[in-house]
C-alpha cells in the first residue's frame, strides 16, 4: 500500500465571493484553538474482526425502531429513536422524536428505485479499488447532470423554508415531496434503514442527521443534504444555512462557513484533467489548518 503526504501543493489563488450559505461544510468542525499540525500514525493493516452479515440490520440511527412513541393531534405515531446511555454528545443537540418512513409511489413505474429500496441492502458495489474509475458515457453524463439538477432544485426549495421555528421533519416532508413530483426516488430513504428523505445536521452535529421535531432556533447553523436517484444516477448536493440569516451569524459562525466556502472554491480550481484525485484532500486540508479549524479525522479527513 502506498501512502502519498503532499504538502507542498499550491492551488492558483481563486476569486472567492462571501456567502451567506456555503456547500458541503459537513466535514468542517468549529473548534477555533489553531494546533500545530502533527501527523497521526496510519493503522492501515490492522485488521477488525468481520461482523456477520444480518438481513435485518438497523442502520442509521437504529432504523426505524423506538423505545417508547407518542401521537400527535392529526393521529402521526412519532417515534423515539433507541439512544446509547453513555453516548457522549459533543454539544446540546440531541435526537427528537420522527414521524414514520415517507411513502414513494411505484404504481406508474414513473419513478426508479435503488436496489435497497425495499430492504436497505445496498447490493451494486462500487470497485473494490478506489483507483479503478469507470470513464463514462456522452450520454451517461447527460443523465449525472439531470440528477444532479434534479438535486440542486430540491435543496433550493428545502434552503428557502430554513426560519425559526420550523422543524426539520417539516423539511423533509418539502424534500420528499419535491423529489417525487420530479420523477427522482430521494436516495436517503431506507439507505441502510436511513429513515429519512434527506440529512440535517443542525450545530455540531457533523453529517448525517436524522431530520425529527426540534425545531430551528435563531443563530442554529444547519447542512441539508439531498440527494436524488433519477433513471439509475444520484444527484449529490448540500449547504450550510444559518437561522434567522446573515444577521443572526456571531463571528465564528462567519469564519467557519467563509473557510469552508474557500476550500470548496479552491478544490473546483483544481478539478481539470490530469491533475490526481488524491491531491484534493491535500488543497482542503491545508486551508483548514491555516484558518485554525479541524477536518473530522472520523470520516477520513
Amino acid at each position: 500500500l502506498l501512502v502519498v503526504v503532499s504538502t507542498a501543493f499550491t492551488p492558483p489563488k481563486p476569486h472567492v465571493a462571501a456567502p451567506l450559505s456555503t456547500p458541503r461544510n459537513d466535514d468542517v468542525s468549529a473548534g477555533l484553538t489553531r494546533a500545530p499540525f502533527s501527523p497521526s500514525p496510519l493503522f492501515m493493516n490492522k485488521k477488525k474482526k468481520r461482523r456477520p452479515r444480518t438481513e435485518n440490520s438497523k442502520g442509521f440511527g437504529g432504523g426505524s425502531s423506538s423505545s417508547s412513541s407518542s401521537s400527535l393531534s392529526g393521529g402521526t405515531t412519532l417515534i423515539k429513536p433507541k439512544t446509547t446511555s453513555n453516548f457522549r454528545y459533543a454539544g446540546s443537540i440531541r435526537p427528537g422524536l420522527q414521524t414514520p418512513k415517507r411513502f414513494v409511489p411505484d404504481d406508474d413505474g414513473r419513478i426508479k428505485f435503488p436496489d435497497y429500496a425495499q430492504d436497505g441492502l445496498p447490493k451494486n458495489r462500487p470497485a473494490l479499488f478506489p483507483w479503478v474509475i469507470e470513464v463514462k458515457k456522452p450520454n451517461e453524463i447527460e443523465k449525472m447532470r439531470a440528477a444532479g439538477r434534479c438535486a440542486r432544485e430540491v435543496l433550493d426549495l428545502a434552503g428557502r423554508e430554513v426560519r425559526p421555528g420550523i422543524t426539520t421533519d417539516e423539511i423533509d416532508r418539502i424534500v420528499h415531496e419535491a423529489s417525487i413530483e420530479r420523477g427522482a426516488y430521494p436516495s436517503p430513504l431506507n439507505y441502510h434503514n436511513f429513515p429519512k428523505s434527506c440529512c440535517t445536521s443542525v450545530n455540531e452535529v457533523i453529517c448525517h442527521g436524522i431530520p425529527d421535531d426540534r425545531p430551528l432556533e435563531e443563530g442554529d447553523i444547519i447542512n441539508i443534504d439531498i440527494t436524488c436517484y433519477l433513471n439509475g444516477y444520484h444527484g449529490d448536493c448540500s449547504e450550510m444555512f444559518v437561522v434567522g440569516g446573515e444577521a443572526a451569524a456571531d463571528h465564528r459562525v462567519r469564519r467557519l462557513i467563509q473557510s469552508t466556502y474557500d476550500c470548496w472554491i479552491k478544490a473546483l480550481n483544481f478539478v481539470k484533467p490530469g491533475n490526481d484525485y488524491k491531491d484534493i484532500g491535500a488543497i482542503i486540508e491545508d486551508h483548514v489548518v491555516e484558518q485554525g479549524f479541524t477536518t473530522v479525522k472520523s470520516f477520513c479527513g
